[in-house]
């Protein structure tokens, strides 16, 4: 039997993916596996510091929000921004890290100008980490963080 994530109290992630219409994506077949990452949920200690970042800073609209959660939505991705204090019920064995434990993923966004991209970050108050650069395999590159620590790379 499968587990269903709870977002808050009474809402399961399933039907908000599905209410947002993230679906399998491209040219998968129904029940393909593995199919698109439908939602990603991100730990955050401060919901109202990451909210009002993903807001200014992804200019994106909330698709979802409770107590407990904000739920943007990333083209047919959604990405749940959780409280770490409801965090243990959806990983338990497994235990919530701090964001000044480390890195150990980071998400890219495909866009057409880094460098202009950066400035536009920046003037949206967000602190680069790295970049513009251009890496040796080609690409151009430029890194941040959010206020939850997890790390967003630009590339083009």
């Amino acid at each position: 039997m499968s587990r269903v994530t709870r977002i808050g109290a009474n809402r399961p992630l399933s039907s908000i993916v599905h209410d947002a219409g993230v679906t399998a994506g491209g040219d998968q077949k129904e029940g393909a596996w593995p199919g698109a990452i439908a939602a990603i949920t991100l730990f955050v200690e401060d919901l109202d510091a990451a909210k009002r970042f993903y807001r200014e800073v992804f200019q994106l609209p909330v698709a979802f929000e409770d107590g407990n959660s904000t739920v943007f939505k990333f083209g047919e991705t959604l990405i749940n921004l959780l409280k770490t204090s409801e965090a243990p019920g959806l990983i338990e064995p497994a235990t919530v890290a701090t964001r000044d434990v480390g890195a150990r993923f980071q998400f890219t966004l495909a866009v057409d100008d880094v460098d202009a991209k950066c400035e536009e970050l920046q003037q949206r108050g967000v602190e680069l980490l790295n970049g513009p650069m251009d890496r040796p395999w080609g690409i151009r590159t430029a890194s941040f963080r959010d206020p939850g620590g997890h790390i967003w790379e630009i590339a083009r």
